[in-house]
């Protein structure tokens, strides 16, 4: 995966953006891990940093106000492409999200979304099936106290 290019595809509304300002710190077979800067500019947000499980279906971010402070914890459910020969790496935004605020709360959004994408022929059945399953295994780490597994691969950065 060397030169590796990130694309950005959401289902809604449609569209395919290539992350060229983002910076790969790391990656191995099973992850990347990114740091960026907001697209377009947020009062909420400015930047952060994300990590690619790419074996478990999901993209965990935390997003960072303009004085660096700590807004949340953004996670995505996600389908990844990989074209090695073009390498490139598509990440296909599934819909379902989990926030997770720094006081430890957890908010599931989005599901109208998918069930949207799913009923106008957006996603196809086993995308869905597989969408809720992530999201499923994504909620264990979280209700069993175990979400810092997925923080550590960006902690361990100082990301």
């Amino acid at each position: 995966m060397s030169d590796l290019k990130l694309y950005r595809k959401r289902l809604i509304p449609p569209e395919c953006i290539l992350l060229k300002d983002d910076i790969i710190v790391s990656q191995t077979e099973d992850l990347v891990i990114t740091t960026w800067k907001t697209l377009n500019p947020k009062i909420a947000f400015s930047h952060g940093s994300s990590c690619y499980f790419l074996k478990e279906g999901f993209k965990v971010s935390k997003f960072y106000r303009q004085d660096g402070s700590l807004l949340y914890w953004y996670c995505d459910i996600v389908e990844y492409t990989h074209d090695e020969l073009a390498h490139t790496l598509t990440v296909t935004d599934l819909l379902a999200d989990v926030i997770i605020y720094p006081d430890g709360r957890a908010m599931v959004v989005d599901l109208d979304e998918l069930a949207q994408a799913f009923e106008s022929g957006l996603l196809t059945a086993s995308q869905l099936s597989a969408a809720l399953r992530q999201l499923n295994r994504l909620l264990t780490y979280i209700y069993k106290d175990k979400f810092d597994r997925l923080q550590m691969p960006l902690e361990s950065l100082g990301l």
